[in-house]
């Protein structure tokens, strides 16, 4: 008996980058002594010039930025040591200066893609049937520096997609000052990565219980002048510090609006792009709910799975994922916790799907083989799509399989609600396959998600068109199990 087919409906709208979009990024000349030369032809124009030069930057690019004059100024407090001894300059002058050291990026002026979506922490003022969501994208742009930048947009009673206007003026979070670090659980993730020797063991019986990145500059200092020259000190001295500026928080202005924010690489780990992030809404053991989003960060050689969580989407804390299962990329979290764990589905291997349970959110040690490639359309490798989605008749995990010609398509699959190891339905077709209008792109031949959503018993599936724009479509749920095999 032939199983039913059942393919997704387009709805729109689409989304495509938007160039005029533009964040305020420190620009480095090549070099210090460049930076001086520049310092020091600023400091010889005349008061005269300046107050010229100061009117026609700001008169250029204030309507493009928030704060521009104090942002300015704050970059100008960056480079003073360029000064070399030169005298306090005039307010007008440090902004010309902080000028010369800045550059406008447009986050997405290559693609806007891969999505994830997830309900809207505030549901107020909406018609019934009616529910708002936060779609979370992957921003592009140039050098292929990627970030995750937001929407929101609801789904009427009857599947249809509205999206908020964007503000066109995006913001940046600023870091959280002084976060704190638990002992234990920081010298965990330091065994992890091998980093466990007599110094930092030394470091961590200095620290207390709650320690700040403060704390632990002032013991690293101290303990280095007592193992001068020493290289494997040295190395674990950058491990340590590394760990901890790759724990951090940030925090937005809560008078921001959601589609003003974006997060934009922090760290050096993540300097070549925040890429994919699979949002979930987790329900926790006493029914409160966090935002938790696996992302890959790359430094420009190297991918890593790693933990992004919010409450309400103006806080968020960045975490690193340790564990030998912690590889590759795609990995998603389910939504609670199942018999008591945290569970996550993953590609570890770059060609199966896997399951694995951990009693820590990040850690994560040893995955298990839940899926592999069975049809033409996936051949070449599946992986998962988001986080599982639960129905009464299982988990309902979104897919992508690469086949012939490298082209990308979106499947399902179905587990088990009580043990999902137990592989319980999958489609045979593809669920959504690029058609001739979606074939062109930044990666040809590509439909792909993040994250999808169930509306009654409508599925809500963003997805991205060739790494280029996004758009929506929707399936029936009772259609989908139907065809489930």
């Amino acid at each position: 008996m032939t199983s039913p087919t059942v393919h997704a409906k387009r709805i729109g709208p689409t989304l495509t980058p938007d160039r005029s979009r533009v964040l305020l990024r420190p620009f480095h000349p090549t070099s210090e002594e460049i930076a001086r030369r520049i310092v020091g032809r600023v400091l010889a124009l005349s008061d005269e010039e300046v107050t010229r030069q100061h009117q026609l930057v700001l008169g250029e690019f204030e309507d493009r930025h928030e704060h521009l004059e104090q942002i300015l100024r704050d970059r100008f407090i960056e480079v003073r040591r360029y000064l070399d001894g030169a005298g306090e300059p005039s307010p007008a002058r440090q902004v010309l200066i902080g000028s010369c050291f800045t550059h406008e990026y447009s986050p997405e002026s290559a693609a806007l893609f891969n999505p994830s979506i997830v309900p809207h922490p505030d549901q107020r003022g909406l018609p019934p049937g009616a529910l708002r969501f936060i779609l979370s994208l992957r921003a592009t742009g140039e050098g292929h520096i990627s970030s995750i930048t937001f929407r929101v947009g609801t789904v009427s009673a009857q599947h249809r997609i509205t999206l908020k206007p964007q503000v066109p003026l995006v913001t940046e979070p600023e870091p959280v000052p002084n976060p704190l670090y638990e002992r234990e659980l920081f010298a965990r993730k330091l065994q992890e990565a091998g980093l466990q020797n007599e110094l930092c063991q030394h470091v961590l019986g200095q620290l207390p219980e709650a320690f700040d990145l403060g704390d632990l500059r002032r013991v690293l200092a101290a303990d280095l002048q007592s193992h001068p020259a020493e290289a494997m000190a040295d190395r674990a001295a950058r491990g340590i510090l590394l760990l901890a500026e790759s724990n951090f928080e940030v925090h937005f202005s809560p008078e921001s609006q959601i589609t003003q924010r974006i997060l934009f690489p922090f760290t050096s780990s993540q300097r070549n792009g925040i890429e994919d992030a699979r949002f979930v809404r987790f329900q926790d053991e006493d029914a409160t709910f966090t935002y938790y989003a696996t992302y890959t960060a790359y430094d420009g050689r190297l991918t890593l799975p790693q933990l992004l969580e919010t409450p309400d989407f103006v806080h968020f804390r960045f975490s690193t994922l340790n564990g030998p299962a912690v590889q590759n990329k795609g990995m998603a979290l389910f939504p609670r916790k199942i018999n008591g764990q945290y569970a996550m589905v993953s590609r570890q291997d770059d060609e199966n799907i896997l399951l694995m349970f951990s009693d820590n959110i990040r850690f994560w040690q040893t995955p298990k083989i839940l899926l592999s490639p069975s049809e033409p359309w996936e051949f070449l490798k599946i992986g998962n799509c988001g986080s599982p989605i639960e129905t009464e008749a299982g988990w309902l995990v979104l897919s992508h399989g690469v086949g012939a010609m490298r082209k990308y398509c979106l499947g399902a699959f179905l587990l088990d609600r009580e043990d999902p190891t137990r592989l319980i339905g999958r489609l045979r077709e593809p669920l959504l396959v690029p058609n001739e209008a979606e074939r062109e792109g930044y990666v040809p031949n590509v439909v792909y998600t993040c994250g999808a959503l169930l509306h009654g018993r409508e599925l809500v599936i963003p997805y991205a068109m060739s790494d280029y724009a996004t758009s929506f479509a929707t399936v029936s749920l009772d259609e989908l199990l139907a065809a489930m095999t």
